[in-house]
């Protein structure tokens, strides 16, 4: 029977070729051999190269915000972890041994219905004579409710560590005080310190401890005295208290060299570099071998009443 009309195939081979993609999406080539060239990159598209960068700037910056939240959420749960002793010394001016209540809040922040207590482990073997002398000074500034502990870790303890802050007459409430002070005789390697905090990281060594309470007379220094001080203080526990006899020889001769242009080893005034060289003196058994400068000097801390309060604990 003939067809009635006639339709145009629509499956032909030119229909296909012309409507119909070849792929998908372009792949790299993974059967390609070895040696050949590989196909040309396409070039990235410059409006996602922004997206891209804007992304990056957008998580820096989340990044940074976080550190500041962290860093103030520790500030208001831990308001002395991230004290940090420089900020009191590092000035332009010098100031004596004065403060009161005030300054000391000012320095260590305001802590309504909570004494504030400074905990030391020590070693009875090796008394830290040098925080001994800053307490006796600390004591002539502050209100300070002071006491002596002895640790499990510890079988004996001679009686006048046990007895090294006197004895404790006055019964006043402890909110009268400004400043709690505990030490703690204890089987340490070396003097630890932690400030009313007690998740607070320890510090220790004698010298850091003594430049923290030390600092708590609000003293005020330039950056050169600053410095000074340290390395004295440095200079007294690794070389003249733990050093070889050689090298207490070379900072005794160093010492009676400052010591003949000031009376005290940083300036005029009395610093902790005076305090821990002296206490590492008496320590190691060369005062009475020291260079007459030294023994000028020496007399004159002991002329203090800190300082001949330890003296009594030496004998």
């Amino acid at each position: 029977m003939p067809a009635m009309y006639k339709v145009r195939p629509l499956h032909g081979a030119e229909v296909l070729a012309e409507h119909l993609p070849t792929c998908m999406y372009p792949l790299p080539n993974l059967h390609r051999a070895p040696g050949t060239a590989a196909p040309p990159q396409e070039e990235v598209d410059p409006s996602l190269q922004a997206l891209e960068s804007r992304q990056e700037e957008i998580l820096k910056r989340l990044y940074e915000l976080k550190s500041a939240v962290d860093g103030l959420s520790k500030m208001i749960q831990t308001p002395d972890a991230d004290f940090d002793v420089t900020n009191i010394i590092q000035t332009d001016e010098f100031s004596p041994l004065t403060a009161n209540g005030s300054d000391l809040d000012l320095m260590l922040g305001k802590d309504y219905g909570a004494l504030k207590d400074v905990v030391i482990n020590a070693n009875p073997s090796l008394p830290p004579l040098s925080l001994l002398v800053v307490h006796s000074l600390l004591c002539e500034r502050y209100k300070i409710l002071s006491a002596v502990h002895t640790h499990s870790s510890v079988k004996s303890v001679p009686e006048n560590l046990l007895k090294c802050f006197g004895e404790q007459t006055k019964k006043q409430p402890r909110h009268e005080y400004q400043l709690g002070f505990t030490l703690i005789w204890k089987d340490v390697p070396k003097p630890q310190m932690k400030f009313s905090i007690q998740t607070m990281c320890p510090i220790e060594g004698e010298g850091n401890i003594a430049r923290f309470l030390f600092s708590l007379f609000g003293q005020k220094y330039n950056a050169v005295t600053s410095t000074l001080i340290d390395s004295w203080v440095d200079t007294a526990i690794f070389q003249l208290k733990e050093g070889s006899s050689k090298e207490r020889g070379a900072v005794l001769r160093s010492m009676n060299a400052a010591l003949g242009k000031s009376s005290w080893l940083v300036g005029n005034e009395l610093t902790v570099a005076d305090v821990v060289a002296w206490c590492a003196l008496q320590q190691t058994g060369t005062a009475n071998t020291a260079p007459a400068n030294v023994q000028k000097w020496m007399k004159s801390c002991e002329n203090l009443a800190p300082f001949s309060s330890v003296m009594k604990l030496l004998k």
